[in-house]
């Protein structure tokens, strides 16, 4: 049995000591936001906060990851609020959106170390691939995560989850509610 606490919940998974962190997140707790991506430490999409620290948990077994604390996308935070998550939508850095939870994930790790990071810090600390090349957009995102994290600046809030159409399109007017049967 590994132990460790994910998203400030004590967690046990029931499984072989070798099985990967990722299969774990995903498939034992249903923690999705963490992708299966390349399965060899390459993309990053798999990326997690392991006691703090990002690490692809595709490379990371339970048996690592023992009595450590893990933050997986769910837990950084649970309606979309932090200040990286929202400047990633504000800076409309999100294309196809599969790699952005490991982005996120790695971004948050390095604004938690250094809040006024520059652009080749940010390069550096972000390894992960994007196939829809957001990176110049990435970059703004995270010099402006930085300055909300150090209450230079505010970012209006993106719709929460589960909003509907009619509000969205209320709290943002570039979006068109669903028009009405005539």
């Amino acid at each position: 049995m590994a132990r460790m606490t994910v998203n400030e919940r004590p967690l046990e998974f029931a499984l072989d000591s070798a099985t990967p962190l990722l299969w774990a997140l995903r498939d034992a707790a249903n923690l999705t936001g963490t992708k299966y991506g390349c399965g060899v430490g390459d993309c990053g999409a798999c990326m997690v906060l392991v006691d703090g620290e990002p690490l692809r948990s595709c490379l990371v077994t339970i048996a690592e990851a023992e009595g450590r604390q893990i933050t997986t996308i769910e837990g950084l935070s649970r309606d979309r609020s932090h200040p990286v998550q929202q400047a990633l939508v504000a800076e409309q850095a999100i294309q196809c959106g599969f790699c952005t939870p490991g982005i996120a994930i790695a971004a948050a790790a390095l604004l938690a170390r250094n809040p006024a990071p520059g652009p080749e810090e940010i390069k550096a600390a972000i390894p992960n691939l994007c196939r829809c090349g957001v990176y110049p957009r990435l970059v703004r995102a995270v010099e402006r995560a930085g300055r909300v994290m150090r209450r230079e600046e505010t970012i209006s809030a993106a719709p929460a989850p589960g909003i509907g159409a009619a509000d969205a399109a209320r709290a943002v007017p570039a979006l068109a509610a669903e028009k009405p049967e005539e």
